[in-house]
């Protein structure tokens, strides 16, 4: 693999902008073979035009990607407007396979002797599609998904060589494609790890056999202990990811809280011995993290980055941040001049696992 080719627009319709990126890549290498495509929501419905487009007018005829309220490119990044980004590179054809559901996926799958890399994404509509991205890794036998959930206020669409929607969507990577991945939490956990020791479904009664909400006022503090309206979208709840050695967790978020009763509800469903902690979510927190997970990611590379791909939480961005850009900013800093493209999702994807507030960064050397 030699190069990563970078393009982006925010032009006021899909040709426009599908012109204006192709204009940036003036040099188009007829070895071209693969292109990631991002495109934010405003955009969904020509999602289809704009895939024939692409294949009808470049070498490349391989194209995977999804919608989200907004999408990334190096130190940049595009919301609530029509915008573009396009990633194109000349990874060996017979190093990938592009799939259009799970099923296809595993029917797909390279040799199980070697890691099986893929790049994914998935409907946030279907409610089977946690479930595939804990068992699709097994089912490629050796096999690790990296991605994200579109995001949108309208269609969902992904693109994998056609228009699809409703599963899991993407490429087949085999081991002759070398990525390396990382994963930063948008939140910092602020109190002891717990154990629920009473729960129904999603709501948490008891934890270390007392009230759970006694043990949440005491783990945040005096100042929220006495102001529990400011809890939301500041206090989370986190669950550790166990077998892991980084200290991954997933993060949910509380949707309720019973103070006659002392319950606390939770945006997961519960089982009594399942540990947990609450988390402080908080841009500073959150930066820091993205900058030492990129630096711990370099460490980890036998050779400089060509390329990468980020896929980061719809609460995170310019919401989490404070302004359009600056996250990509950060990681951009980090990471120097790599081209980079990605989008908003509405769930991260790395590993088995199905995050939340979290950024995910593939690179490929």
């Amino acid at each position: 693999m030699e190069r990563f080719l970078l393009a982006h627009s925010g032009k006021r319709n899909w040709l426009a902008a599908a012109d204006d990126c192709l204009g940036q890549l003036p040099e188009f290498p007829p070895e071209a073979s693969l292109g990631f495509v991002y495109a934010t929501d405003a955009l969904a419905s020509d999602l289809g035009h704009l895939l024939r487009y692409l294949q009808a007018g470049t070498p490349v005829r391989d194209w995977v990607g999804t919608v989200g309220y907004g999408i990334c490119a190096t130190g940049t990044e595009y919301y609530d407007a029509p915008a573009l980004v396009l990633l194109v590179t000349d990874l060996p054809r017979d190093h990938f396979r592009v799939f259009e559901d799970a099923a296809a996926a595993e029917a797909m799958a390279f040799s199980a002797a070697g890691i099986q890399f893929a790049v994914v994404h998935g409907d946030p509509r279907n409610p089977q599609v946690p479930r595939l991205v804990r068992e699709l890794p097994g089912r490629l036998g050796n096999g690790y998904l990296c991605g994200g959930l579109s995001s949108s206020r309208g269609y969902h669409f992904q693109l994998a060589n056609a228009l699809c929607e409703g599963s899991l969507s993407g490429v087949l990577l085999d081991d002759g494609i070398p990525v390396f991945t990382g994963l930063t939490q948008g939140c910092t956990p602020i109190g002891p790890v717990r154990t629920i020791t009473r729960c129904e479904g999603n709501l948490l009664l008891q934890l270390d056999g007392r009230p759970a909400l006694d043990v949440l006022r005491e783990d945040v503090g005096e100042l929220l202990a006495h102001n529990l309206h400011r809890l939301g979208g500041y206090i989370f709840v986190g669950f550790p990811v166990h077998g892991t050695d980084t200290g991954d967790y997933l993060v949910r978020n509380l949707i309720s809280l019973d103070v006659e009763q002392g319950i606390v509800g939770v945006g997961e469903h519960l089982e009594e011995g399942r540990t947990l902690m609450f988390c402080r979510r908080d841009a500073e927190s959150a930066a820091a993290d993205l900058r030492r997970m990129v630096r711990r990611l370099h460490e980890r590379l036998p050779a400089p980055a060509r390329g990468g791909l980020y896929f980061s939480c719809v609460g995170r961005g310019q919401h989490m941040f404070g302004e359009a850009g600056r996250e990509l900013r950060y990681l951009g800093e980090e990471l120097g001049d790599v081209p980079v493209a990605g989008f908003y999702a509405n769930g991260e994807i790395a590993g088995d696992r199905l995050y939340g507030y979290t950024g995910v960064l593939a690179l490929f050397t």
